[in-house]
């Protein structure tokens, strides 16, 4: 069995994206589609920058987002390849669970576009600029990471926000709490904790006046049933009705990012092939959790033509 994924935010670089647009009608139509949704010239900032342009998280979502549906685009359209045929699951880190279920047909591209501008406008506009912070704990697993969060909290917000693999895990809240976290790292025996260059706290409950916006906005968006099931963050299940999609997305945007689980549930359920479109993070984490999975990441031309044959 085979579950494609897709990363989230942090897998960004500027000339994201430009290569494949240059090889490929089928890649330079998807980023024209994101562009128009958007009323944007996205993929000129994906390919010139600057840096810091590229990494707002209104812009990084959907920048993200388009990179690995212009992979999949030219895929399907130049290499014949059918999602429904060659995957039993999908699933995304974060923004990337949009891109997944855009991917199997739940969401059209111009919807997940807007969807992800909105999403990202919301979370950085929930929590002033300085308030939170995010930091990771590098040889951290879960339960330590939440002893020290609920050590570090004293009546702030400190919470689990990424359980990413057995070694590493994200926290999330007030930056006092953030800071206090860190300094406890050692007598929580935790390697480092690591300050992450983000504008927002997410996946926190700092982040509920983003997910009051999301589901207003989710409400409104046309969304069918995938092809495939959807392994949702919140649940790391897989979903594949409408309105409990709905209802995940909502409550992911406060919710901690069960990746860890996901990609362990997965295994059970029998997948042993798990294919990164449009980036090289998830693939290590997968490998983290899975050893004897087969990991593939496909971002170049030659991955796609390499891909497409093994497949």
């Amino acid at each position: 069995m085979r579950a494609f994924i897709f990363p989230g935010q942090g897998s960004q670089s500027v000339g994201m994206g430009k290569a494949l647009s240059d090889a490929s009608p089928a890649a330079r139509e998807l980023f024209q589609e994101v562009d128009d949704a958007l009323s944007q010239r996205l993929f000129r900032i994906m390919c010139e920058g600057p840096e810091s342009d590229l990494t707002l998280t209104e812009n990084a979502q959907p920048a993200i987002m388009a990179n690995a549906l212009a992979t999949l685009r030219v895929m399907e359209k130049e290499g014949g390849l059918r999602l429904a045929e060659k995957a039993d699951f999908v699933a995304g880190h974060s923004l990337g669970e949009y891109t997944a279920l855009c991917a199997a047909g739940a969401f059209d591209v111009a919807t997940t576009a807007r969807l992800l501008k909105l999403r990202g406008q919301a979370m950085q506009a929930a929590v002033p600029v300085g308030e939170g912070a995010m930091a990771a704990l590098l040889g951290a697993d879960i339960e330590k990471a939440q002893a020290l969060a609920d050590a570090a909290a004293e009546g702030e917000v400190c919470t689990v926000a990424n359980d990413n693999d057995p070694s590493q895990v994200v926290i999330s809240g007030h930056r006092g709490a953030i800071e206090r976290a860190i300094a406890l790292v050692k007598e929580h025996g935790i390697k480092r904790g690591v300050l992450l260059p983000v504008s927002a706290p997410f996946h926190c409950p700092l982040m509920q006046p983003a997910a009051d916006a999301m589901e207003a906005a989710l409400a409104d968006a046309a969304l069918r049933a995938p092809v495939v099931p959807v392994y949702a963050n919140v649940l790391a299940a897989p979903i594949a009705a409408p309105d409990d999609i709905r209802a995940r997305l909502v409550e992911q945007v406060t919710g901690r990012v069960r990746w860890r689980e996901s990609v362990s549930a997965m295994w059970d359920a029998g997948v042993t092939d798990f294919v990164e479109l449009g980036g090289k993070v998830l693939g290590p984490m997968v490998k983290r959790i899975a050893p004897d999975a087969t990991v593939t990441s496909i971002v170049t031309m030659d991955d796609i033509e390499k891909a497409l044959t093994a497949l």
